[in-house]
């Protein structure tokens, strides 16, 4: 799997792909999928339908008389494939090119398992049913295989974790001083530190500060760099949006929020930030 990531060949159908995912009329269901209704990935959550309905049926075709209930649960399984790769393939398109080159592989295993369990179907429909287990345990074997690689993407390579989760146990209680009011200009995003976490400070309006963990919870990436939008700040990397007020995720791809600090002006206008309660 490490050579896996280091194979650059794969990244000119990556890009090409990339492209196509993200021009995809998605709208609003973009986020959606992405899952940032639920505060973390949906396509961990989707895959569960096929792969249980699959290793079900792999278990009743163990046994005499429970063709027809096998028959069914493949049926579920691939009918509940699209879905959970919508959403994998959107999750896909915002991630580094390392990650990119797993998850390619990944979903072109999973591909190849709903062809083996469509074929299986079809045997089994057409009075095949020792041919439709074959195929079943075959598909269920890529599946497996595919599954393997997804947990390398999740664990290894932490594609879809929070990146700023640690913010909480790095920084200690109590206030920070991180400069004076005049350091913070009206509506420019300004990088600072506490504890040696860094934070973005934004004054806006006038008079008013805000400071979230600059790191965004996407992809790490340096929210300091981005620009600030309607009340939120945008992360140059991906274009997720995090409301400044309390962190939170308005826009995807990032599907957690970002850590937020209290603000005060204190005796010759120093700034002082301290972690807030979640």
């Amino acid at each position: 799997m490490d050579a896996l990531e280091r194979e650059e060949r794969l990244d000119g159908i990556s890009g090409v792909l990339r492209k196509t995912v993200r021009a995809l009329p998605l709208g609003r269901g973009r986020d959606m999928l992405r899952g940032l209704w639920l505060g973390h990935p949906l396509h961990p959550v989707l895959v569960q339908l096929p792969i249980g309905s699959w290793s079900s049926a792999a278990v009743l075709d163990l046994f005499p008389g429970e063709s027809r209930a096998a028959r069914r649960l493949v049926a579920v399984g691939l009918a509940a494939a699209g879905p959970a790769a919508l959403a994998g393939w959107v999750e896909w398109a915002e991630q580094r090119p390392r990650q990119a080159r797993v998850g390619l592989v990944h979903a072109t295993a999973n591909a190849a398992a709903v062809l083996a369990y469509a074929a299986s179907l079809s045997a089994r429909t057409k009075g095949r049913p020792v041919l439709g287990r074959v195929l079943g345990y075959g598909g269920l074997t890529i599946a497996t295989a595919g599954g393997l690689l997804g947990g390398h993407l999740a664990y290894r390579q932490a594609a879809g974790v929070n990146h700023a989760e640690a913010v909480h146990v790095l920084v200690e209680p109590g206030w920070h001083r991180v400069g004076t009011l005049d350091d913070f200009p009206v509506g420019e995003p300004v990088r600072r530190t506490a504890d040696e976490v860094a934070l973005v400070v934004v004054q806006d309006p006038p008079g008013v500060l805000h400071a979230l963990a600059d790191r965004c919870s996407h992809m790490d990436g340096p929210l300091h760099e981005g620009k600030v939008l309607e009340g939120c700040i945008e992360c140059p990397w991906h274009g997720s949006r995090f409301r400044l007020a309390d962190g939170t995720n308005v826009h995807g791809p990032a599907t957690a929020p970002q850590p937020r600090f209290d603000c005060r002006v204190v005796a010759g206008g120093a700034v002082e930030v301290r972690l807030a309660a979640r």
